[in-house]
């Protein structure tokens, strides 16, 4: 409700699909049967989630059950096909799933049309070919959604599954920048990635969003590559001629430094909300002890902390975590699989004691969860294996 550009664009599409199916059924009252209705909950599913497209869908067909005839049987069936549409289809952006779930729907559509003739007209032979291959031309019309989406990402500058997937290439322009810049803060985010993808597949939360941001988090390292840890090959560290105040101003503003390169490259607002989030409100620590050190009269934590905002979703409070673990996982010598068991719940624990998920609608329950696939991911980094008792 705050983004006036996104709500247009669900409102657009409610009505745009009222009035060309009112105008159709002006024209001719069986045209309903080819009118390409879950096209929309498709629309809305791709920029938003599932439910929003249910509910979006939902709320359309109850305003075009007024005009039709037969208005309990159209919205009985549109409802149940929208259901089927949000269920069968994941991944957009692979093709083969497009067509297996317009399969899916027109055969709800003919399974219903079938059931409710022979329920009002008690025999087959009333069932009309031509309704038939009317259903049959509603699913080839709704083959044309994937156009449509990137028609809408270009008018209405949203973003899809199919743009992140080509953000998804590490081949592109600005990581292959990263990658000849800040090979290690490349290594890093790759690393990241895989851990942050794993964990958000297994709580049902958007892979291919979270593997993007991962990606993307850390692109504000560019600006001073040097001055963070995993890219400083020589011995020699720069922070040894600053003041830890200096330093941490260096590292606090990776993330607007990342922001501003994003939007110079105009990636979108749902991968930058990861740039944004990714330390949340969290202190750097190692150079406020060091103040603290020098002058502890002359410190203020709040010099030390990080803009924010907060993780504000399941996506970007699991990139914390992965990428919060990660980092701090290079700091251990050969460990085994209990002391890293520790070692991620000290992590997240810490994060969780500084409040830093309370704005995001992950659960308890997925948080343990997610601490169990990052064990098991450096399981398979560090190459351990549980020891048997003998």
């Amino acid at each position: 409700y705050e983004n006036n550009r996104k709500l247009t664009f669900i409102f657009f599409n409610i009505v745009f699909v009222v009035l060309v199916t009112t105008f159709l059924i002006g024209y001719n009252t069986v045209l309903i049967f080819a009118t390409p209705l879950c096209i929309l909950p498709l629309i809305i599913k791709a920029f938003f989630d599932a439910r929003l497209g249910l509910f979006a869908h939902v709320l359309m067909v109850l305003l075009i059950g007024f005009i039709v005839p037969n208005s309990f049987e159209f919205v009985f069936l549109q409802i149940v096909a929208g259901i089927v549409t949000i269920q069968s289809i994941d991944q957009l952006y692979r093709r083969a799933n497009l067509f297996i779930s317009v399969g899916q729907i027109v055969l709800v559509y003919l399974i219903a049309y079938i059931a409710f003739t022979i329920v009002q007209e008690g025999t087959f032979l009333k069932i009309d070919i031509v309704t038939i291959g009317l259903f049959l031309l509603n699913g080839l019309l709704m083959l044309f959604v994937q156009p449509l989406i990137y028609i809408y990402e270009k008018l209405f500058g949203l973003v899809s599954d199919v743009s992140l997937l080509e953000l998804s290439d590490t081949n592109s322009k600005l990581l292959k920048e990263l990658s000849d810049q800040a090979p290690g803060t490349f290594n890093h985010s790759l690393q990241v990635a895989n851990l942050a993808e794993a964990a958000a597949n297994e709580i049902g939360a958007n892979t291919l969003l979270v593997r993007v941001g991962a990606l993307y988090h850390d692109i504000g390292k560019l600006k001073h590559p040097k001055y963070f840890s995993e890219n400083q090959i020589a011995q020699a560290n720069p922070h040894d001629a600053l003041t830890p105040k200096q330093s941490a101003q260096i590292i606090l503003n990776h993330v607007s430094d990342g922001v501003e390169i994003a939007q110079k490259n105009k990636l979108p607002d749902r991968v930058i909300d990861f740039i944004k989030t990714h330390h949340g409100t969290t202190t750097v620590y190692y150079f406020y002890k060091k103040q603290l050190e020098l002058n502890p009269n002359d410190t203020s934590i709040e010099e030390f902390q990080y803009p924010g905002p907060r993780p504000f979703s399941k996506e970007t409070a699991i990139l914390m975590m992965a990428d919060a673990v990660e980092a701090a996982s290079k700091s251990l010598k050969a460990p085994d699989v209990d002391q890293l068991e520790r070692f991620i719940e000290k992590i997240i624990t810490g994060k969780m004691e500084e409040h830093q998920f309370n704005e995001s609608d992950i659960t308890l329950a997925e948080i343990e969860t997610v601490k169990k696939v990052l064990l098991r991911k450096l399981i398979n980094v560090y190459q351990l294996r549980i020891e048997y008792p003998e």
